[in-house]
Parts: structure tokens; C-alpha cells; sequence
């Protein structure tokens, strides 16, 4: 099933490459109407996987990772027309150059042809990942896990028809039904079709692909993310960002989910903060520092400071300063996104310099890292390596470049 499924979608990819664009936005055009007009149908598959997800002891948080409403079908829906309005990559000219021998050299955008995702619990990756794929003319075959096989199912339904509708080869796009995990394994090995594979979802995928495949990969984001806040912060600033950053949508990679806070300003800050927290009903977990000033939260260990929880708990450390906040942050992060909150330009400065990630902010929530508030539309995955691609990726990432030449009859001495 697999090789046929890579067959198609490679036969596909020769075609897409030269797809007009035109065709390619009436085919983006279409899926957004299509998702748009069978609302319904999609919510009554999504039911079932909520349903079953919650009666096997899912948790609220992932639950609500897995869950579609009208208004985030409405918003898939409407991420698919901002790809859609986004200039053309495909086909650009990266600058010519004129050798001393005549030969005319230059780099051409080009699609990587056929991509496999892997991924985990959200639906709404399954729009995203395809529209950025035939944005750029890229086949895919798509795997989302056994947890949205009905809502995935169907997104994929309709979104092939509305291809169909538009003029696009078969094959473009796939969803493979089977969510068995020899199928996985299979996909991972699919070198003959696939020409790069990403995972998307929590550690124990992403480390599993990375680990096993043969095609190659693009790593993506189980995210760690940090809030350190430093000693000159504005308090109210500080305590309004953290409540963002963990508790807007917990679920998700780009939530905070530790906490660091200068020795200096911890006994004011840490109750406020306590009390923030409360709202949600975060639950605290802190070092022998943290609960000296809060001696009602748990102890953190040492493997709280690794932890993605994708839940409302957050790991706190009392740090001497700055550079061992920097420390603890490339020793424990992921790579992924990481936050200062500080009034001082230096201490600015030094952490975007020294951390490690993705994507390092001053004064504002890791929330942020996403392809539409980037400005690419939608992502198809936040990569946290640094080879080809790295942080929120979007058309760009989705292409490669290839040399051409012209010539006028060289020969080479």
C-alpha cells in the first residue's frame, strides 16, 4: 500500500513542478470553500475522536489539542487563503553571475517533490501541512496518529475533491489510513519515494523518527521553552507574559514550561506569580530556593528541569543572575523558544546572543513562535535543528535550489 501510495505521490511531484500558479491558488481557493461548507460533517468526525480519546483517559489539555470548533475550522479555513496570498517561491531566481569564461550561473527555488509527515493529535496540522506543501508544489503523504483518524480522515476527503475540482494530478495529496505502527516504520524507510520525512508531535516521535529513519528528516519541536525573569523586570510585565505563555494553550510546543527568576527579585515576585498561576490551578513545582518563599508547592527534580509537560504545570528555579539563567536554559532547553523579561538593554542583548533556540524573545510571550504570527500564513513544523531549516518553517523551508547554467557553447579545458 505504502510503495503505491509513493508511486502516486512521486508521479504527482513531476507534475506539481510545473503547475501554474493559477491552478495552484484555485486549487488553495477551493479547499478553504470546502472546508467552510462542510462544517458540519467535519465537527461529527472530530466528535468521535474527542469521545474516544476522553472514554481511554485522555487528558483535558490534549483533549482540547485534538478538539475542532466552527471557529478553528473557520480559522483553518482562513490560514489557507493567507498561504494562498503569499507571493510564489517556486521558480525564483536567486541572482545570476557572469563567469570570466562566459557561463551565466545562477540558483533556482525548486520544490523537494514529495514529503512525509508524521504526526501527532491536531487536526488542523493536517491543512496546514498539505496547502504548505502544494503551495510550493510539493506532493505529500500525510500520517497523523490513530487519536484524529476521523477527523483527519475526512479533512483529507474533502480537501482531495477540492484538488480534484481544480485541476490537480492524483496523488498530490495522501493520507495513510492505516495507523499501525509497522506502517510507520515503513513510511520511515520509504527512500525510493519520499525525499524528506518530519515528525511533528511530542519527544517520544519526534526521537523515534529521527532515530529510525532512513529518508531524511527534518526535526521539529518538542519545546522546553523557558521565561527567565531578570532582576530590573517590570513586575506586572513579567507575571502578564508567564500567564500567557503557560496557560493560553498549555498543549502546545511553544507554551512555558519552567520558569527562572533572579534571586534579587524572587521574594516579591514569586507570590504574585503564585497567585497568577492559582487562576488556572497551574500546578508549582520549585527548587529549595523557590520554596523557601513557597513553601506550599511540590519540590521540582532534576527531571522537572527537562520536562515538556503540555499541562498546567510549571517547574520554577531561583537562578544567581544571569548567565547561570543562560546556563540552565542551554543545558535544559529543547532549542525550541525562550523568553527574557528585563528593563536592562545589556542583559537584553547578551541572552539573545547566548541562547541556543529557535527563537529568542525580549519582553514578550513564547507564544509567539508560530508560522501565521511570523507572517508565513501557517508552519508546517517549528524546526528546532539547525541544518536546511530552523524555527517556524514555511514556504521557504518547503524548497530547495538547484544550479542553472547557460552557456554559449563551453567547453571545459
Amino acid at each position: 500500500m505504502l510503495r503505491e501510495m509513493g508511486r502516486r505521490a512521486k508521479e504527482a511531484s513531476l507534475t506539481l513542478m510545473n503547475l501554474d500558479a493559477a491552478t495552484k491558488s484555485a486549487g488553495l481557493v477551493a479547499i478553504a470553500n470546502a472546508l467552510t461548507a462542510h462544517t458540519d460533517e467535519i465537527l461529527a468526525e472530530n466528535k468521535k475522536d474527542v469521545d474516544a480519546f476522553l472514554e481511554k483517559g485522555g487528558s483535558a489539555a490534549m483533549a482540547d489539542r485534538l478538539r475542532l470548533t466552527k471557529e478553528r475550522i473557520a480559522a483553518m479555513a482562513e490560514g489557507v487563503l493567507k498561504v494562498n496570498a503569499l507571493p510564489e517561491v517556486v521558480g525564483e531566481v536567486l541572482g545570476m553571475t557572469k563567469r570570466p569564461n562566459g557561463l551565466v550561473i545562477g540558483k533556482k527555488r525548486v520544490p523537494l517533490g514529495v514529503i512525509g509527515m508524521i504526526y501527532e493529535a491536531r487536526p488542523n496540522v493536517t491543512v496546514d501541512a498539505a496547502v504548505l506543501c502544494l503551495k510550493t508544489s510539493n506532493a505529500c503523504i500525510l500520517r497523523g496518529g490513530s487519536e484524529a483518524i476521523f477527523s483527519n480522515s475526512i479533512l483529507t476527503d474533502i480537501m482531495t475533491k477540492a484538488l480534484h475540482s481544480a485541476g490537480f494530478p492524483d496523488g498530490s495529496l495522501q493520507l495513510v489510513r492505516d495507523t499501525s505502527r509497522e506502517t510507520v516504520v515503513n513510511l520511515m524507510r520509504l527512500n525510493e519515494y519520499l525525499d524528506v520525512l518530519i515528525p511533528r508531535g511530542g519527544k517520544g516521535l519526534i526521537q523515534s523518527v529521527v532515530q529510525n529513519a532512513t529518508v531524511p528528516v527534518i526535526e521539529t519541536g518538542t519545546g522546553n521553552c523557558h521565561i527567565y525573569i531578570e532582576k530590573t523586570a517590570d513586575m506586572d510585565m513579567a507575571v502578564r507574559i508567564l500567564y500567557n505563555a503557560k496557560t493560553s494553550r498549555p498543549s502546545v510546543c511553544n507554551a512555558a514550561e519552567s520558569l527562572l527568576v533572579d534571586r534579587l527579585i524572587a521574594k516579591e515576585v514569586l507570590p504574585q506569580i503564585a497567585l497568577s498561576m492559582a487562576e488556572k490551578q497551574v500546578e508549582l513545582r520549585g527548587c529549595d530556593k523557590t520554596r523557601e518563599i513557597l513553601p506550599e508547592i511540590k519540590t521540582a527534580t532534576e527531571e522537572d528541569f527537562y520536562t515538556e509537560y503540555n499541562d498546567y504545570i510549571l517547574s520554577i528555579k531561583v537562578v544567581e543572575d544571569i548567565h547561570e539563567a543562560i546556563a540552565h536554559i542551554n543545558t535544559h532547553g529543547t532549542g525550541h523558544s525562550e523568553a527574557i523579561i528585563t528593563s536592562d538593554y545589556t542583559s537584553a542583548n547578551l541572552f539573545l546572543d547566548s541562547i541556543d533556540a529557535a527563537a529568542v524573545y525580549v519582553n514578550a510571550s513564547t507564544r509567539f513562535t508560530d508560522g501565521d504570527e511570523f507572517g508565513f500564513g501557517a508552519e508546517i513544523g517549528i524546526s528546532t535543528q539547525k541544518l536546511h531549516a530552523r524555527g517556524p518553517m514555511g514556504l521557504e523551508a518547503l524548497t530547495s535550489t538547484k544550479y542553472i547554467v547557460y552557456g554559449n557553447g563551453q567547453v571545459r579545458e
